[in-house]
């Protein structure tokens, strides 16, 4: 047999063989493959935080100072806070009514020097100061308020102001819906507990932050089964927020009810009250309001100052002389306001003098009263002329607005 026959004979075998080996599962066709035992599980330790290279303080701002002098306090050189007052001053920043109230936070680096300053008057603006070419650079920021309208509502148990609080509003929101009714309603002599009240009033946020409260859109003031109404317009002529009832008539009258706001009255009109120093039996035809030493007292109308001055009994003591033959007079002050001096002129609600105990008085109050073309008269009980009605022009489509936000509010907050 030839060599090459025998060459192919021989691999022939061995290929059956191989078969007959692979089937029989003693062969595989895969390559072989060395076991590789497995890693050894490491626990790394957790990454180290790197340190701050800064720090960030509060700025304790106290009444009376200025920029500087806080700045100062904190430890920064006189010359670094005058360049930061200098420069927040050029941007428009009003560092005059710098308060306790307001933002101010400083970024140090941990050797001491400032590298940044926050100031923030208000949550709807803010100013940030950085170094810029050996001097500062200030970026300002506005934030425009997110206006919801929003409904309060509460009953009196002991004062305007709490039963406002415990509705969810604030002083300032009482305050503001006793100025709406203020000249029809005495809330220092008439308040009264079961007194009832709604508005619908718009609140303001600061990135979805509650701030402050609004103008009231429309407010109503419930009293032994008097409904007092108040919708809120801005007026033509002047864009002012001025309110009316209903059918269109002014709120504020010539006369305010009241000469103080919030206080409690001591003694009601009456023409046989017992002199609590002088005895006997006289007429007291005034009001007397209670309140402490200093509360402002206001001018009940426009008018001329008759007399201000010492008036006997009467103690310091301020006459307004008003259109239509009136006459107003506050005595036992303890002194006059601003520049309150015989023949000046005053405007309504502009202090004329701070509640007192001079003269014949048992203690701080002030004893108010009203006279008509030389009579006296219960102060409570005059009517006073009404200012301006809505325009003819302007009534339909106020009607229609005030209806709006009188359902508005009754089917918010039903009495």
């Amino acid at each position: 047999m030839r060599r090459r026959d025998l060459l192919l004979a021989v691999l022939a075998v061995e290929l059956v063989s191989a078969v007959a080996l692979q089937r029989g599962g003693w062969l595989s066709l895969a390559p072989v493959v060395p076991a590789v035992p497995p890693s050894p599980t490491v626990v790394a330790e957790p990454p180290t935080p790197p340190q701050p290279s800064t720090r960030v303080s509060a700025v304790d701002v106290r009444r009376g100072d200025t920029l500087v002098r806080a700045l100062q306090r904190q430890g920064m050189k006189r010359g670094t806070s005058a360049g930061i007052a200098a420069a927040l001053a050029a941007s428009g920043a009003n560092l005059r009514k710098l308060s306790p109230r307001h933002t101010v936070e400083v970024t140090w680096t941990l050797d001491g020097r400032p590298v940044a300053l926050r100031y923030e008057p208000s949550p709807w603006l803010g100013y940030a100061v950085i170094p810029a070419d050996g001097g500062w650079e200030v970026r300002r920021a506005e934030t425009r308020p997110d206006v919801r309208v929003d409904v309060v509502h509460g009953e009196v148990a002991r004062s305007l102001f709490e039963a406002v609080e415990e509705a969810g509003g604030a002083a300032q929101l009482a305050i503001d819906l006793a100025g709406i009714f203020e000249s029809d309603f005495d809330f220092t002599a008439d308040t009264r507990a079961g007194d009832r009240f709604r508005l619908l009033v718009e609140k303001r946020f600061a990135n979805d932050t509650f701030v402050d409260f609004g103008r009231i859109l429309v407010a109503q003031y419930v009293s032994d089964g008097r409904v007092l109404t108040g919708v809120g317009v801005e007026r033509a002529g002047d864009g002012r927020h001025a309110f009316y009832d209903p059918e269109g008539r002014s709120l504020r009258k010539s006369f305010l009810k009241s000469p103080l706001e919030f206080t409690r009255i001591t003694s009601g009109f009456t023409w046989a009250r017992p002199h609590p120093i002088l005895g006997g039996v006289r007429p007291h035809l005034a009001i007397d309001y209670g309140a402490p030493v200093g509360t402002p007292v206001r001018a009940v109308a426009d008018g001329r100052i008759g007399a201000a001055g010492w008036a006997g009994g009467n103690g310091i003591s301020v006459t307004l002389k008003h259109r239509s033959g009136y006459e107003t007079m506050y005595n036992h002050l303890s002194r006059l306001g601003p520049g309150v001096r015989p023949g000046g002129r005053v405007a309504q609600r502009q202090v004329i003098g701070y509640v007192g105990a001079t003269g014949l008085a048992t203690g701080p109050h002030l004893d108010y009263r009203v006279a008509k073309n030389g009579h006296f008269v219960n102060p409570l009980g005059e009517k006073f002329i009404p200012g301006e009605p809505i325009a003819a022009a302007e009534r339909g489509a106020f009607t229609a607005q005030a209806r709006e936000l009188v359902r508005r509010l009754e089917a918010a907050a039903p009495f």
